[in-house]
């Protein structure tokens, strides 16, 4: 009993600063549905500012971010193994189930897949690590944000290109679709970011700042568009599927990037737990980014977002009291 109620404290203590990184979230979304129901803005400002975050917001975050990490810093081998193997098993459970569960296009089931994977680390992640290991922590945080916007998302972004151009040929459609990912702004501003790295050179001043104004507009716009959206539809449409997405992000994930980063890793123990927390977030506003750029599986990723934040809640602190992090 004593146990028990030692770790009930240890769940609510645990749960106040996870709150303060949460609260805002769903805030920022109810600021957009209020704006969306009494119609401050017009019809199509929910795409509109889709738009903006995806075409110009986020491309200044990839860029500088990836500008700022170093090589070998951004490519932490056990690191990007223990994120990178969880994403990718999450990613091919949730496509293989869906194709015979919930039946959709090519383009919804990679969506499917990054709405099980994709998390929400640049948002959440970087505070939460940065609460529980300080400085030590930014450095994991940023890696794994960048791995999600360079590589998760750019494959997602792949079969979205494939999805559009089915029924033309299969040389035409894996043309046009590599064509697709080569000019998305997502893919270039990292690949940019990346050249100016392996370069050594520093990016200017006022260049940097304009990429972080910039840059920090894209979560809370993004946030913002995901409550416009939500505007008279049904938040519980498609449970079924939605809550299978969300018991996968949170709590499949985490389980092999556990399993990964303690037992088959070697690596430093903030990495190794940083790995673990990144993992166990829920999932990120950019899979609704994406999903209304191509105007595919929208409702269903929104509703997974909201869920899997909602439930995160009590996952993280539980995952922060087990971590010993209180």
């Amino acid at each position: 009993m004593r146990s028990t109620a030692v770790g009930m404290a240890g769940n609510v203590r645990a749960m106040g600063p996870i709150l303060n990184v949460v609260f805002p979230i769903f805030a920022i979304m109810a600021a957009g549905y209020a704006a969306g129901y009494f119609r401050i803005l017009g019809a199509a400002s929910s795409e509109a500012l889709n738009r903006f975050v995806y075409f110009i917001a986020l491309p200044a975050l990839f860029f500088v971010s990836m500008a700022r990490v170093s090589l070998d810093e951004a490519f932490n081998l056990p690191f990007l193994g223990a994120y990178g193997g969880g994403a990718a098993a999450t990613f091919l459970l949730a496509v293989v189930v869906a194709k015979f569960a919930f039946p959709n296009r090519l383009g919804a089931l990679g969506l499917a897949g990054l709405s099980a994977n994709f998390a929400n680390t640049g948002y959440m992640g970087i505070p939460l690590l940065m609460l529980a290991f300080g400085e030590a922590g930014m450095l994991p945080a940023i890696v794994s944000t960048i791995l999600n916007g360079a590589v998760i998302m750019a494959f997602g972004i792949v079969l979205l290109e494939l999805d559009v151009h089915q029924g033309k040929g299969s040389l035409v459609v894996v043309k046009s679709a590599l064509r697709g990912v080569a000019r998305s702004p997502l893919v270039l501003s990292a690949a940019g970011g990346l050249l100016v790295s392996a370069s050594g050179l520093p990016l200017p001043q006022a260049i940097t700042a304009f990429c972080d104004i910039l840059g920090a507009s894209a979560g809370p716009c993004a946030l913002f568009a995901i409550g416009l959206f939500m505007v008279g539809k049904s938040p519980t449409a498609g449970m079924g599927e939605v809550s299978w997405l969300v018991l996968l992000k949170l709590v499949f994930q985490p389980l092999i990037t556990w399993w990964l980063a303690f037992q088959v890793f070697t690596m430093d123990p903030v990495w190794a737990a940083g790995a673990l927390i990144q993992s166990a977030l829920p999932t990120g506003a950019l899979v609704f980014v994406l999903a209304q750029q191509y105007d595919i599986y929208v409702q269903r990723s929104t509703a997974v977002i909201m869920l899997s934040t909602v439930v995160s809640l009590f996952t993280l602190s539980a995952l922060f009291v087990w971590l010993g992090i209180g």
